[in-house]
């Protein structure tokens, strides 16, 4: 509806060209808003304004030399109306907007997808986290934000890879094998006093006991650097099996697992540095060799091999990079932590060294979760390595309302987490509240059954039935929902997408106890069916985009 009333209005400035009413040719973004106020219209553009200083007239002026092009058609757009210094409101006909309901149904699932993106390849890299503990849920809430960020692309036209980059190089892996191996020598009796640098948590203690069970003593008889990779591969592993289970009962599944330690196999590290070097863009100096990016913004030059000869992760990451494109990946976006934020000028820095658009890569920062029960914070543990982990809470309030409350603010803004709130089956649970709206839509639909009345076809609709304002106000919500989601995908905010559900659940309950869907007369049960059916069916879509599910029986 807004693109095609956008080219309406287009096509009415190139006829005033035409005409020459005005004369400045230009054809600047036309840009439509929906009015706070019902009365100033469904749709109101301020282009008039937008074109006063080129046209050198009052933009009132401008406004009625397109009214009265526009009026030529009135009968297919509706009333049109010039309001204030030169607003120009469109009333849109009721045939307009049920022709939308109808092409809800139609459509299904498909309905709200588009082809905006036409193809474009890009690459969301999300979660990544070291495979050495547990996900916590700062982890799950990048979880849940990267894979709705993919959703809405994908269902915005543009090809979508979702990726998760293994951090199993470096030294990580040491000091979580140091770690198990330490805590293991401590289960045989070994007094030890654990170092502040290795691993703290209690699943360090865990692992060291199923390796002690599964080995004995055995790994006391090798050396000690044959133990820390033997005790460090099994720990990893186990990990790395657990983040799997976590993210797979999440909802969340990656189209590649990507491995650090693999670009150091394949040469590409090594690779990534020469590229640079050939570029001039490098330098040694005390004996460590450092990347200009400085020259692309950065506030500072960083260390690609330090002066022990060993490369830095930041040097991983150009070669990580450079190999993403290399793939045929359009735009890259990768999704951090907030504490990652000092990591984007370097990273836009490698892109203009790299000779690509800076533009070319988009960070999402995602901030922290702050737990609480029943609006007080989460006791923490005061020791070390103690924190809440995504499946904790994933167990305790499920995957629906795990996923939910974490895409239900920007990803930028800090986030308040109640769990007894998220357990709660009432309207004060936002999630319950949007979930309920298609369960009831489904017991209405079981009631209708019993009663004979069965969903009608578009052609057997008696659209004239629909006379309540809450009933033409659903239906232009349900067609708005194509246009959230091209909101959602061009800003990278899934959380637009929660505000769109939570706004038509209210729209939907407040219709629902109003009156009676099914009623004596069966010609309005049936319209009023079709119409709930499409509220239905948006509802479960735009759900599915967040990766929540649709009950039909709550």
């Amino acid at each position: 509806m807004n693109q095609r009333l956008k080219q309406h209005i287009c096509n009415a400035l190139q006829v005033c060209y035409e005409r020459g009413t005005l004369k400045s040719a230009q054809l600047p973004e036309i840009v439509l808003e929906v009015p706070a106020r019902a009365e100033h219209g469904d749709f109101s553009t301020n282009l008039a304004m937008v074109l006063a200083r080129a046209e050198k007239m009052a933009p009132r002026k401008i406004a009625e030399a397109l009214v009265s092009v526009l009026e030529e058609s009135a009968t297919e757009w509706g009333r049109v109306e010039i309001a204030g210094p030169g607003f120009i409101n469109f009333f849109l006909p009721s045939d307009h907007w049920f022709g939308t309901l109808k092409e809800v149904l139609r459509c299904g699932v498909d309905y709200g997808r588009s082809n905006v993106g036409k193809g474009k390849k890009i690459q969301v890299e999300f979660v990544s986290a070291n495979p050495t503990g547990p996900l916590h849920i700062g982890h799950g809430r990048g979880a849940a934000t990267g894979d709705a960020v993919a959703a809405v692309l994908n269902a915005a036209g543009y090809e979508v890879q979702r990726e998760y980059y293994l951090n199993d190089a470096g030294n990580q892996m040491q000091t979580l094998g140091r770690s198990l191996l330490l805590r293991y020598r401590e289960l045989l009796g070994e007094a030890i006093e654990f170092p502040e640098d290795c691993y703290q948590g209690d699943y360090i203690r865990d692992l060291a006991k199923e390796v002690l069970e599964s080995k004995g003593r055995a790994l006391l008889k090798l050396s000690e650097k044959e133990a820390i990779e033997q005790i460090g591969a099994y720990g990893g592993g186990q990990i790395r099996e657990g983040i799997d289970t976590d993210l797979e009962d999440f909802g969340v599944r990656f189209d590649n697992w990507y491995s650090e330690q693999s670009l150091y196999d394949r040469g590409e590290v090594e690779r990534g540095i020469a590229l640079l070097k050939e570029r001039g863009l490098t330098y040694e100096l005390d004996g460590a060799l450092w990347f200009k990016t400085t020259d692309f913004g950065d506030d500072k030059d960083r260390v690609l091999v330090r002066s022990n000869g060993v490369t830095t992760y930041f040097a991983s990451d150009v070669a990580y990079h450079k190999e993403k494109y290399e793939r045929g990946f359009d735009l890259v976006i990768d999704v951090w932590g907030a504490d990652h934020h000092g990591y984007v000028p370097r990273m836009k820095a490698v892109l203009a060294g790299l000779g690509r658009d800076t533009d070319d890569l988009q960070c999402i920062l995602v901030q922290l979760v702050n737990l609480l029960r029943d609006g007080k914070p989460v006791a923490m543990s005061t020791r070390s390595g103690e924190f809440v982990t995504l499946r904790q809470v994933i167990d305790e309030v499920g995957k629906d309302a795990c996923r939910f409350f974490f895409l239900s603010r920007r990803s930028d803004s800090q986030l308040d987490f109640d769990l007894e709130l998220a357990k709660k089956q009432s309207n004060e649970n936002p999630v319950y509240y949007v979930q309920y709206a298609h369960a009831r839509v489904c017991s209405i639909n079981r009631n209708a059954a019993e009663a004979g009345i069965t969903l009608p076809s578009a052609g057997e609709v008696d659209f004239s039935q629909l006379t309540l304002e809450e009933e033409l106000a659903l239906v232009k919500q349900l067609s708005r929902y194509g246009e959230v989601i091209e909101a959602a995908a061009q800003h990278f905010e899934p959380h637009r997408i929660v505000f769109y559900l939570q706004d038509l659940a209210a729209r939907f309950h407040s219709y629902y106890n109003k009156g009676r869907v099914l009623t004596e007369d069966i010609e309005t049960s049936r319209a009023r069916l079709y119409l709930i059916n499409g509220v239905r069916t948006v509802l479960e879509n735009a759900l599915l985009l967040l990766g929540v599910s649709a009950p039909e029986r709550m």
